[in-house]
């Protein structure tokens, strides 16, 4: 009997520890979870618009990807790195006076879950000084490096009035050719939708973004063609910015 009785206390305490465990992933991954700040997915269903958006950057192929935007009078929410703006301060601002939105993504595209929450606040508040000071914009958005949040996002966000940018749909162009990414996006197109894509990789100097050109180059006409139209993400939350 007290072997049994212990027998079930153990499978207890794993479930509860597995739960706990699931809780706390999905709290860090989860796209839907806020419980590290206020953090959006996805625009409103009833409204025919997307939100292409790009992390990483700025890179030293970005103004190739603005001139494919520019073609299609597309605009789009660039979530810039501040070691990558302090390097590339021009494109940082050409971004800007293009017509897109920007948006924060960290200082140097560190993990920043495990990290004290002293180490998380420090590189959002220096991403967003640097970006500010470079290019007279100071971003109301802010997407976590990875998509992980962690302790410190909340108190941070709340300083900078900041709002969390998850995505409906990740291309994952930094590991797939165009038409990979291109059927991906496709697939995931609907009504609200935020596309995660990269116009950087992590902080190197002249990452190859050729495979996000072609794609979005390939992506934007078949989604005119199939009625949608293009924002910000601060568009596609509040219709009236």
């Amino acid at each position: 009997m007290r072997a049994t009785m212990r027998g079930m206390l153990w499978e207890i305490a794993g479930a509860t520890a597995c739960l706990g465990a699931c809780s706390m992933a999905w709290a860090v991954r989860g796209r839907s979870s806020s419980i590290f700040g206020k953090s959006v997915y996805r625009g409103a269903p009833d409204r025919p618009s997307i939100a292409l958006t790009f992390d990483d950057g700025p890179g030293a192929s970005t103004p190739q990807l603005l001139e494919v935007l520019q073609r299609f009078h597309v605009p789009a929410t660039f979530f810039l790195c501040g070691a990558n703006v302090r390097r590339l301060p021009e494109v940082a601002r050409e971004v800007v006076k293009t017509g897109h939105q920007i948006g924060n993504h960290a200082d140097s595209h560190s993990r920043l879950y495990l990290r004290s929450a002293s180490f998380v606040k420090d590189e959002v508040w220096r991403a967003q000084r640097t970006i500010a000071e470079t290019t007279g914009v100071s971003p109301v958005l802010f997407r976590a490096p990875f998509g992980v949040r962690w302790f410190g996002m909340r108190e941070i966000q709340r300083q900078l009035g900041l709002v969390g940018v998850m995505w409906t749909c990740n291309g994952l162009d930094w590991k797939l050719a165009a038409d990979p990414i291109l059927r991906r996006l496709l697939k995931n197109a609907r009504n609200g939708a935020i596309f995660c894509l990269h116009d950087g990789r992590l902080t190197r100097s002249r990452p190859d973004i050729q495979p996000t050109i072609e794609a979005v180059g390939r992506l934007i006409p078949e989604l005119f063609a199939r009625g949608y139209r293009f924002e910000t993400v601060s568009q596609i939350l509040c219709p009236t910015i």
